[in-house]
């Protein structure tokens, strides 16, 4: 494993090389695991995945506030007496950092995964634009 890595992924819309800083702190796998996807080939919109395995969506709140993703689960009671429990359902709290132009579309639960989709919000004076190529000369060569 590698000290540096070329995504943090607690920074969702910053594409460039940051320390490991987990492992270098010696900080324990976050819970619960999640995944960021790119969903498009220019690189626009994301989707966080969260392993959400035990919860309904009533014990789940999603929030964005102050350029943070915030995501919430409350753990139900047990109603069981467990031989072996390896699915937790205990409560947790994770905050993603998004970058200025990250904009939360949806969230829903797709097979025990929380699905955040979220896309980067490109103003116009950034966008690409084609030029059309004019048959006359430019009227500063005109003179010419």
């Amino acid at each position: 494993m590698t000290r540096f890595k070329t995504f943090n992924p607690y920074f969702v819309g910053f594409d460039r090389l940051f320390n490991d800083m987990e492992t270098f702190a010696g900080i324990d796998k976050p819970y619960p695991p999640h995944n960021l996807v790119k969903k498009d080939v220019d690189g626009s919109e994301y989707a966080l995945e969260l392993a959400v395995a035990g919860f309904k969506e009533e014990d789940i709140s999603v929030e964005v506030k102050d350029g943070t993703l915030i995501i919430e689960g409350k753990g139900s009671s047990d109603e069981y007496t467990y031989l072996h429990k390896g699915i937790s359902t205990k409560n947790f709290r994770r905050e993603f950092k998004l970058s200025e132009k990250m904009v939360v579309e949806s969230a829903e639960m797709v097979n025990g995964l929380l699905v955040i989709s979220m896309y980067e919000e490109i103003p116009e004076e950034k966008k690409s634009r084609k030029i059309e190529i004019g048959a006359s000369k430019p009227s500063f060569l005109k003179g010419a």
